[in-house]
C-alpha cells in the first residue's frame, strides 16, 4: 500500500476522527499485527500536540484463548489494575482511537453463555465508567485490513490480494485516494455539511413516530421523543469539541422514545456479534420490547444478546441511509457493523444516545432517561434497509415520506 495514502488515511483519523487537541492524551487501540498502522496514527496524534498516547494492544486469538481456558470465577473479576485504568480514563478524558481488524468469525466455537455471564458480572464496574466519559471525549473507530477479514470478504482471492482488495475497499469509503488532488479532510467538512443538513430537517419536522415497510416482512412503528433530535456526521463533546466517532459514516440517526414500538423488523445483511456471525433473522416487538426472534444461524447469540439486561430487547437508535450511497453502491459485504451499517438503514439494540435529546449532553444520564433514552450495557446495531423500503413520518397524523424505495423521498 502506497505509504503516502496511508499517511492521509491516519492524519484523517486523528485529525477528522478523533480531532486530537493540543495537549490532550490519546488511548490508541489495535491488534498486535497492526502495529506499524498504530505507530503511524501514534505519530500523527504526536504532530496534531498530544501530550501522551497511550497503546492498549489487542489479540483476538489470545482473547479466544482466555474464554476457553479461564474460569467463570476469573473471567467474572475487573483486575484492580484494570479499574485504575478506567478511573484515570474517566478523569483525564483521553481522545480514544481504536482500529478495528478483527475477524468477524473470529470466536467462533467459544462458550458464549460463559462469555455473557462473566460480562454481566463486570457490567456494573465497566457500564459506571463508561457513562462517566460519555460526552466528554473524542473517540473515533476506523478499520485495517486483517487477512482473515480480507478473506472473510473476499474468499475467492488469495491472501494478498484480498488484502490489498479490502485496502481499496476502506480507503475509498473514507473518501482517501491516491490522487493528489484529494484532500480527505476538505473531503469530509463537505459530507459533515451534508448529513448535518439531513438532521436538520428531520429534527425541524418533530414527528410524533415513524413507520417501516418493505415486501421482506418489516411493518414496524417507533414513537420518537417529544424533545428528541437527529444527528449526523460529526459530533461534538461538552468541551465543544467535534469529532466523527465512525469512520466511514453515511448515517442520519436519532434514538426512539425506549418501550414505544411495535411491529416486525427483518434483517437484510448478517451481524458480527460476540466474534460471531448471526444470519437471517428478524425480531418482533410488542409493547416496545422484542418479544420473539428467530435465525437461521445464531439464534442463540442473538437470545443471549436481547437478554444481557432489561434495556437489552428494547431499541436505542434508528439510522437512515440510502441505497444508493458509497458503501451500499461498493456492492460488499464487510461482515462488520462499522461499514455494513453504513450501507443500509439499520436500528440497534440497547443503549440510546444522550445527545439524541435537546441538551442531553449537559443532562444526567438519570435526567436522559427519564425523556426516554433507553438504557443498556450493549449497543448492537442490525442492518434492515432494502431496495423497496418506505419510511414515514407522523405529525399530528399527518404522514410524510421520508423514505420512498430505499431512498430519501426527496
Amino acid at each position: 500500500m502506497n505509504a503516502s495514502v496511508l499517511r492521509k488515511y491516519a492524519r484523517l483519523i486523528v485529525r477528522v476522527g478523533a480531532n486530537v487537541q493540543p495537549g490532550q492524551p490519546v488511548t490508541l487501540t489495535a491488534a498486535v499485527d497492526q502495529s506499524a498502522f498504530a505507530v503511524l496514527v501514534a505519530e500523527e496524534c504526536y504532530l496534531a500536540g498530544a501530550c501522551r498516547v497511550d497503546m492498549e494492544w489487542t489479540c483476538q486469538a489470545l482473547t479466544k484463548l482466555d474464554y476457553n481456558y479461564q474460569s467463570l470465577e476469573t473471567l467474572s473479576v475487573v483486575p484492580a489494575w484494570k479499574e485504575e485504568k478506567m478511573k484515570r480514563m474517566a478523569t483525564e478524558f483521553p481522545c480514544r482511537i481504536f482500529l478495528s481488524s478483527d475477524d468477524p468469525d473470529g470466536l467462533r466455537g467459544i462458550d458464549t453463555q460463559k462469555m455473557q455471564q462473566a460480562q454481566l458480572a463486570t457490567a456494573p464496574i465497566t457500564k459506571y465508567y463508561r457513562d462517566a466519559i460519555r460526552s466528554k471525549n473524542q473517540w473515533v473507530i476506523a478499520a485495517i485490513p486483517s487477512t482473515a477479514w480480507a478473506k472473510k470478504v473476499f474468499p475467492h482471492q488469495n491472501e494478498t490480494d484480498a488484502v490489498a482488495a479490502l485496502w481499496d475497499a476502506i480507503l475509498k469509503s473514507v473518501r482517501v485516494s491516491d490522487d493528489p488532488a484529494n484532500d480527505p479532510i476538505a473531503e469530509w467538512a463537505k459530507h459533515n455539511d451534508h448529513l448535518k443538513k439531513r438532521s436538520k430537517w428531520l429534527t425541524e419536522q418533530k414527528f410524533d413516530y415513524v413507520t417501516y415497510h418493505s415486501a421482506n416482512g418489516t411493518d414496524f412503528r417507533a414513537d420518537l421523543i417529544p424533545q428528541g433530535v437527529w444527528h449526523g456526521g460529526s459530533d461534538i463533546t461538552v468541551q465543544g469539541n467535534a469529532f466523527n466517532g465512525n469512520l466511514p459514516t453515511e448515517e442520519v440517526f436519532t434514538s426512539p422514545m425506549a418501550g414505544k414500538a411495535e411491529g416486525k423488523l427483518v434483517s437484510t445483511k448478517p451481524l458480527s456479534y460476540r466474534g460471531q456471525l448471526i444470519n437471517n433473522f428478524w425480531l418482533r416487538f410488542e409493547n416496545g420490547r422484542a418479544v420473539e426472534w428467530d435465525a437461521e444461524t445464531g439464534k442463540d447469540l442473538l437470545t443471549q444478546m436481547l437478554t444481557m439486561d432489561d434495556g437489552a430487547a428494547k431499541l436505542g437508535e434508528l439510522a437512515l441511509i440510502p441505497v444508493n450511497s458509497p458503501i451500499s453502491n461498493s456492492g460488499i459485504l464487510f461482515y462488520t457493523t462499522l461499514f455494513d451499517e453504513n450501507a443500509s438503514c439499520h436500528v440497534a439494540m440497547g443503549n440510546g444516545f444522550n445527545n439524541c435529546v435537546e441538551n442531553g449532553i449537559n443532562m444526567t444520564n438519570e435526567e436522559c432517561r427519564a425523556l426516554g433514552i433507553n438504557d443498556s450495557m450493549i449497543h448492537v446495531d442490525f442492518m434492515i434497509g432494502a431496495d423497496d423500503l418506505c419510511i414515514t413520518g407522523y405529525k399530528n397524523g399527518v404522514a410524510t415520506p421520508i423514505f420512498v424505495n430505499g431512498d430519501w423521498a426527496d
